[in-house]
């Protein structure tokens, strides 16, 4: 079983992301999804906690009909349409490249392949002797542009999944980021 390391804020979740873990399950069995700055929220960059990013990763990949169990029938799986386990871990920033790779190698299940859009992250587990392997960035699609986008009232809604942005208004997420933004 071939299990890749998915690496981000997730601040939010976003279209692209949802494509890169519909590729990534093209590759490898499982995905552990791993969500840095975990510990952060109500700030600019990451205005929405950890327990939040998760349940909005949750909701959007459960209506993709991406799992998160195996079903088995003598070892092999019962639908190859579902073979997209995945696992959703915090990853707290510590600050230091080495002490991060490390905590994420003691911490989360054994993978095979980090994959990341960011270079510093793809740096730092190639470094550790890790195998990276470098998501395609879709140009003009970022959590920080969608931030941007709720901060100036624009059409944010088309760069997220339909259940991410209800989820967002559902806990005030629209109204968090304009006055965070107003007090920076």
């Amino acid at each position: 079983m071939k299990r890749a390391l998915f690496i981000g804020r997730f601040q939010p979740f976003h279209n692209a992301h949802l494509l890169d873990i519909k590729q990534i399950l093209k590759e490898v069995d499982e995905v552990i999804i791993a969500i840095g700055s975990s510990q952060e929220k109500n700030t600019l960059e990451n205005p929405f906690s950890y327990n939040e990013r998760k349940q909005m990763i949750i909701n959007v990949l459960k209506i993709n009909k991406i799992k998160s169990y195996r079903n088995k029938v003598s070892g092999e799986l019962k639908n190859k349409k579902f073979l997209s386990n995945y696992k959703i871990y915090p990853v707290p920033d510590l600050y230091n490249d080495k002490k991060w790779v490390n905590y994420i190698k003691k911490t989360l299940p054994k993978y095979d392949y980090v994959y990341s859009g960011n270079t510093w992250t793809l740096r730092c587990f190639k470094k550790h002797d890790s195998k990276v392997k470098k998501i395609k960035l879709i140009k003009g699609v970022s959590s920080t542009i969608v931030r941007n986008m709720i901060i100036k009232n624009k059409n944010w809604k088309e760069m997220v999944p339909e259940d991410i942005s209800k989820y967002i208004e559902k806990i005030k997420g629209v109204e968090r980021v304009k006055k965070i933004y107003s007090k920076e």
